[in-house]
């Protein structure tokens, strides 16, 4: 594509995919509703047919389910989904972080950047501030994952958003330090990378996805 060239415009189905995924399904009491195709198809500026098609895209996937003669349900997270997630950020982020620091390819300065913006959020409410906070820590981590050169890996991972954006949020309002507490966790993890001790930054990643964990099951 030459400079001149327009950008596409993004299709009906892809609006209709983007704000259901960003900002529908990344909020906690949003578990369990049922979902109006009118209602996003207004909101979004699309017809229904767009908004039926990003539906079943996400249905694909798990993120909602189509229930027959009732419509679009937001599934609610178990708590066995929940540590399988984390179980599997787990052995997605401890890989990245042994190849990383093996192939001498850690991104330390673009995840010090997003560290320093999730810093600057640290004390700010959660009501407000939550969400954006969250999607700091899923850009933290996966720029860690990014940066081992997996291509199916990074897109498996990127497939978790969602849910770790919602579960990540909710786990704020589990304790009213968290927030600060996620970014000591990060400084900890971004530490050991320098260092290059890749036992200590599995450890750090451990912790800090188990911190998170006890907290969403613990109630």
């Amino acid at each position: 594509m030459s400079p001149e060239s327009p950008v596409p415009a993004a299709s009906g189905r892809d609006r209709a995919y983007e704000y259901l995924y960003s900002q529908v399904l990344v909020d906690p009491a949003m578990q369990g509703a049922f979902l109006s195709e009118q209602d996003i198809a207004e909101r979004v500026g699309v017809s229904r047919t767009p908004v039926r098609e990003a539906l079943l895209l996400l249905a694909s996937d798990g993120l909602v389910q189509m229930i027959p003669k009732r419509g679009v349900r937001v599934p609610v997270i178990s708590g066995r989904e929940i540590a399988e997630l984390m179980e599997l950020r787990g052995v997605l982020e401890r890989h990245a972080a042994t190849t990383t620091l093996a192939a001498g390819r850690v991104p330390l300065a673009a995840m010090r950047a997003v560290l320093a913006q999730q810093h600057e959020l640290k004390d700010v409410d959660p009501r407000e501030s939550g969400q954006r906070f969250i999607e700091h820590d899923r850009e933290f981590h996966q720029l860690l994952v990014d940066a081992a050169g997996n291509d199916l890996m990074s897109r498996s991972y990127e497939k978790l958003r969602a849910r770790q954006v919602m579960v990540g949020v909710e786990a704020l309002f589990r304790r009213t330090d968290r927030q600060e507490r996620v970014c000591a966790e990060h400084d900890e993890i971004v530490a050991a990378l320098e260092s290059g001790d890749a036992e200590a930054a599995r450890d750090a990643i451990d912790r800090h996805l188990g911190v998170t964990l006890d907290l969403l099951l613990r109630s």
